[in-house]
């Protein structure tokens, strides 16, 4: 059954994947250096709404996708409540001890991850694996064997997934039946693996061949299918984030949620 994956392609699809992907790096640095929670709050809000309103995916999936972001949130943001350390104690029990400081570390940890998973599935949403290897060869220089070799392994993992499925009602129809226990799980296990692996290598081979008789090993310039360069949208783009950044600190020093201005010294 074929999977659904359709979108609307909106003006981030259209921004330079190379500079999209340098400006979400600096980013992640940036965030580095964030200790107040009301600015992180602010950031956070902003990324959603880019999530939101701007990747061009149905709502449906945009949840769905979301889901490890509450995760994330829960997890990271927990370890730091419930087990950090503080001299205001809000309750202790046991090896549990919730302070004021703790709690407004985890917050800020928790919020940190969300502004990461977002950013990094915006930038996964919005450009396509082609158009940033194209991209990455244009404009960052980066030699085309590196960069075909990439294309031809992505281009390999739905291949491996159909091969896969097709073993299986293969197994299936001839009757093959799954032991249970760990001598079950290893002979289902070599089954599949040594099926698969064999044919990752043929055809690794015949790439490689194909690769090698085209002479993406040469050095000398090449012609591309695909022209990528700069527009305007990726000045909306750096316009964009801009934006946001200067509003979340704003509205974080100026107007914020929480007394807490910094993290590591909680005053």
């Amino acid at each position: 059954m074929a999977i659904d994956f359709s979108y609307k392609e909106t003006w981030l699809h259209k921004t330079n994947p190379s500079l999209k992907l340098i400006i979400i790096g600096l980013l992640f640095i940036q965030l580095l250096m964030i200790h107040n929670p009301n600015v992180l709050i602010n950031y956070m809000v902003g990324t959603l709404l880019l999530y939101l309103f701007f990747t061009g995916h149905p709502w449906k999936r945009l949840f769905i996708i979301a889901i490890p972001f509450l995760l994330i949130f829960l997890t990271s943001s927990t370890s730091m409540i419930f087990f950090g350390q503080g001299e205001v104690t809000w309750m202790k029990w046991g090896l549990v001890h919730i302070t004021e400081e703790s709690f407004f570390r985890g917050l800020h940890l928790g919020f940190r991850g969300i502004i990461f998973a977002a950013l990094g599935v915006i930038f996964a949403l919005t450009t396509r694996p082609v158009y940033l290897f194209y991209s990455l060869m244009q404009q960052l220089k980066l030699k085309p064997k590196y960069a075909y070799s990439f294309m031809a392994a992505i281009r390999l993992i739905p291949i491996m997934i159909e091969e896969m499925q097709t073993l299986h009602y293969a197994l299936k129809v001839r009757g093959v039946q799954a032991e249970k226990g760990i001598r079950g799980f290893y002979k289902k296990l070599k089954s599949y693996a040594i099926p698969l692996l064999s044919q990752s290598i043929r055809r690794a081979y015949r790439i490689a061949v194909a690769m090698e008789a085209k002479r993406f090993s040469n050095h000398t310039n090449r012609t591309y299918f695909y022209k990528l360069g700069f527009s305007r949208f990726d000045v909306l783009l750096m316009g964009c984030l801009l934006t946001i950044i200067c509003l979340a600190y704003y509205t974080g020093i100026h107007h914020p949620y929480f007394s807490i201005t910094d993290v590591r010294h909680n005053s």
